[in-house]
């Protein structure tokens, strides 16, 4: 075989082990992981605020409750979804963030799927923190029609931080700086 051939086959295997094996997934993740950006911090004068959280939503046990409860505390809400190759790479960073914070911070890392998909996929990627669940048909006090997205809000119900389709790194320095400042707050 000659050598041109051989780097050519070489090469559709490499590209074709993405689609067809388990090191596909693994290499799609760390290449969203390679291209993940810092989110960015909204300006004072340009952050939106949150006035409604009447907003029922089910824990990870299926029990219904209220973002209310949330209401003056600083939040960090994230809508994913399992089936999303960048979901899993960012949850990554999300699983970080949420280590260092609980407790402090009050997590929604939200999806409308199905309970046992969600399990099992929590299961396999070994994440720990709380899931929260979208009811269908119930308004929300946030969009929840893009997926991913997260959102930072502040005591004062700032939108401190937006960020949407495009993966973040929330384990960042910018991001720890701006969840420290707003706990201050």
């Amino acid at each position: 075989m000659k050598r041109k051939t051989f780097l050519n086959t070489l090469l559709i295997l490499f590209v074709l082990s993405f689609f067809v094996t388990p090191l596909g997934e693994f290499g799609k993740v760390m290449l969203y992981k390679l291209f993940a950006s810092t989110a960015v911090v909204i300006e004072n004068s340009k952050q939106d605020k949150l006035t409604e959280y009447d907003w029922k939503l089910r824990d990870a046990n299926h029990k219904e409750f209220n973002f209310k409860v949330s209401q003056g505390k600083v939040v960090f809400v994230h809508m994913w979804a399992s089936w999303l190759v960048s979901s899993a790479a960012e949850l990554q960073y999300v699983q970080e963030t949420y280590d260092r914070y609980k407790g402090k911070v009050d997590f929604y890392i939200m999806t409308n799927e199905d309970r046992i998909v969600v399990e099992e996929f929590m299961a396999k990627k070994k994440f720990t923190f709380p899931v929260t669940y979208l009811i269908s048909k119930e308004n929300s006090a946030l969009d929840t029609t893009i997926v991913p997205a997260t959102f930072i809000i502040g005591k004062q119900g700032s939108i401190v931080v937006h960020q949407k389709k495009d993966i973040a790194k929330w384990n960042s320095e910018t991001i720890y700086t701006v969840l420290d400042t707003l706990i201050k707050e």
